[in-house]
């Protein structure tokens, strides 16, 4: 992925995009894996949640921010701005109660990703670029919870459905370049995940 930025261009904008989007589904997995195959037995020494962290940390923050950097989606003498959420995720990263107990993110997960995704192919305005990266870096310190699609709690399946559509669908768009209505249309996932996770926030805090 950091080649492909680095040599910059849409092909390979594209490319690293897709690169991406085979690394979420890996990292959405990996977990099985380690677990179906034993591999804290097998190897008692290696410490897999502390590899796990390193390289999501690169796949869903460093280097989307770096992408979108090289795609000049900002001015340059607005370019500060991206230490704003690379700083904010550092933050959300570091937290011991990032994960709940019960099955979910606390704060905003650093799914810059696929934020960078729809910054690069929708080419808003330099404000909303602004508002969007600034906003959602500020949702990292706020005590919402958000869905975590591979741990059993509420909305898990039917949002590991919907994602698994999601991305045969953005496949298809950044492979066929099809029209921006398309993008648009995607966002329905995006804002299912938002609205259902502020959905169950309120109401464990009616519970309270």
């Amino acid at each position: 992925m950091a080649v492909l930025i680095v040599r910059g261009g849409a092909d390979n904008f594209r490319f690293a995009f897709l690169l991406m989007l085979a690394a979420t589904l890996i990292d959405s997995t990996d977990g099985w894996f380690a677990r179906k195959f034993e591999v804290k037995k097998v190897l008692p020494q290696f410490d897999g949640r502390r590899l796990d962290d390193i390289i999501d940390f690169q796949t869903y923050t460093s280097l989307p921010l770096l992408l979108l950097w090289r795609a000049e989606i900002l001015p340059e003498h607005l370019s500060w701005i991206f230490l704003i959420p690379l700083l904010a995720s550092v933050y959300g990263f570091s937290q011991v109660n990032a994960k709940t107990d019960d099955g979910f993110f606390l704060g905003f997960p650093s799914y810059w990703n696929v934020i960078a995704i729809y910054l690069y192919l929708l080419r808003v305005p330099v404000w909303a670029n602004v508002l969007v990266l600034v906003g959602f870096a500020i949702l990292t310190f706020v005590p919402f919870v958000y869905l975590y699609p591979s741990q059993r709690a509420p909305f898990s399946k039917i949002t590991n459905i919907l994602a698994v559509c999601w991305m045969v669908l953005f496949v298809y768009v950044l492979v066929a370049q099809p029209s921006k209505i398309i993008v648009w249309l995607s966002l329905l996932f995006p804002a299912y995940y938002l609205l259902v996770s502020w959905y169950v926030t309120i109401q464990r805090r009616k519970k309270i």
